[in-house]
């Protein structure tokens, strides 16, 4: 057989084309001893070994990429552009990338694990604390403190956001849509007093 088209297997013995080797510029003919199948088959050996577990590979159809989370191969419109990466594609399908960056900026954010955030949301049973109307989805904290209060609609939130988290500031705007408009009085220049 022709070297340059073939090479013989040191494991398996057999003569296969040169693409089934990986290469390796230490040896003569640049290319592994074992084909590739028989490296993969070293490795796993070896790493079960030491009590370690190896993916199993599965066949992916052209196109495709399979998603270690969800385990399902999908087209690669599925898929994040990643430049870094060696297929260019990211390591989770779009859905599985989301919810694991849902998950670790709540994590980060909040110090909250999933099952503490639908602890949460089921201890008010999933309606705002506030306007007790609208389902709970955004986490609510205390800008000085960072502890987590409870989970809010997107209204309630921002609204406490609006007043800067000042309960005086809004025990006022309370009294003000009950119709009792706090006016105050000017006692200098650029001090006003309110009424009591």
């Amino acid at each position: 057989m022709n070297d340059a088209v073939s090479k013989k297997c040191s494991a398996c013995q057999q003569f296969l084309p040169v693409g089934a080797f990986a290469s390796n510029s230490s040896r003569p003919d640049g290319l592994q001893a074992n084909c590739r199948e028989c490296a993969a088959e070293y490795y796993r050996r070896r790493q079960e070994a030491q009590g370690k577990t190896v993916r199993v590979k599965v066949p992916v159809p052209r196109g495709h990429k399979r998603c270690p989370q969800c385990e399902q191969a999908k087209p690669h419109s599925e898929w994040e552009h990643n430049k870094s990466s060696s297929d260019g594609w990211s390591s989770y399908c779009r859905e599985c990338r989301a919810e694991r960056n849902r998950i670790s900026y709540f994590k980060r954010k909040y110090g909250l694990s999933p099952a503490e955030l639908d602890a949460m949301v089921a201890e008010q049973q999933g309606i705002c604390c506030i306007c007790l109307a609208a389902p709970a989805e955004h986490v609510d904290h205390c800008h000085e403190t960072g502890r987590v209060r409870g989970v809010l609609c997107f209204s309630c939130n921002a609204a406490l956001g609006q007043f800067k988290d000042r309960p005086d500031v809004m025990r006022r705007a309370a009294t003000y849509l009950e119709g009792n408009a706090w006016k105050p009085t000017l006692v200098a220049p650029g001090v006003y007093q309110l009424p009591s």
